[in-house]
């Protein structure tokens, strides 16, 4: 048995209280898309050894926050810690199981083979983006962490009008701009570029710029299948998901 395995049968036994197995159930879960590439594997392993049913929908944290809020029935919610403190002052997570899983930094990609800019420092970064024939990056108004950050970090570095024309907005995942062409450069979280292999990271943002979003979770005040919820969000939560998370280019809290 591996060590995650072991460790989610450890916390499956823990939250039952004796040797006992808990009786199966389907959890329902909401988690950004940033996390994906790492949360399938460590849920088809949560399944395996727990026997329980995880259905995890992915999407922007934005539309994602306003569903829960508006009552949607789910058991596990995963959002940005600001969201998730927000959710635990409106009651709609049980504050005993809130913690915080991940966190991920913001890259830049391009298509394999392609030249790949300096972004070695801001000055550099700047100047990629200036001389990029076009860029992308999630629309802001859908809501997601990355895309917020961005829009603000061009009218910071004061070549927001200079971007404007050459910037190409998506709802989804920035890098399938990149893949169709529409874009010569992807600018998202560096998670969601690792988990694309038609894109090659160049490297995160200059950290004088760069933007870290931490992912915290809990069980929903509501939902039906609380233990079993418990003991997923202790083991995303648990070390034994580190290694997981860093090979999908999240670093484990």
């Amino acid at each position: 048995m591996t060590k995650t395995l072991a460790a989610i049968v450890a916390f499956g036994l823990t939250l039952t209280g004796s040797g006992a197995v808990a009786a199966a159930a389907e959890i329902k879960v909401v988690c950004p898309v940033a996390m994906k590439s790492a949360m399938d594997g460590l849920i088809g392993e949560f399944e395996h050894a727990s026997s329980h049913k995880v259905t995890v929908a992915y999407g922007p944290a934005g539309p994602l926050l306003d569903r829960v809020q508006k009552g949607e029935a789910v058991d596990v919610v995963i959002l940005t810690g600001v969201q998730i403190a927000a959710l635990l002052k409106q009651g709609k997570i049980v504050a005993a199981s809130q913690a915080d899983i991940a966190k991920v930094g913001i890259g830049v990609a391009v298509r394999p083979g392609a030249d790949r800019p300096d972004i070695g420092s801001v000055d550099a970064f700047k100047s990629a983006m200036l001389a990029a024939k076009s860029i992308s990056y999630v629309n802001p108004a859908n809501g997601g962490s990355a895309g917020i950050y961005l829009a603000g970090m061009f009218e910071h570095l004061g070549i927001a009008a200079e971007m404007k024309p050459k910037t190409v907005l998506v709802p989804g995942q920035a890098t399938d701009s990149v893949i169709n062409g529409t874009a010569a450069i992807a600018i998202t979280q560096m998670s969601e570029i690792m988990a694309e292999p038609k894109v090659e990271l160049v490297g995160p943002l200059p950290a004088a710029i760069q933007n870290v979003t931490l992912y915290s979770g809990g069980v929903a005040a509501d939902s039906k299948e609380p233990e079993a919820a418990a003991a997923l969000m202790k083991f995303l939560a648990s070390p034994a998901t580190a290694a997981v998370l860093k090979a999908k280019g999240l670093e484990a809290e």
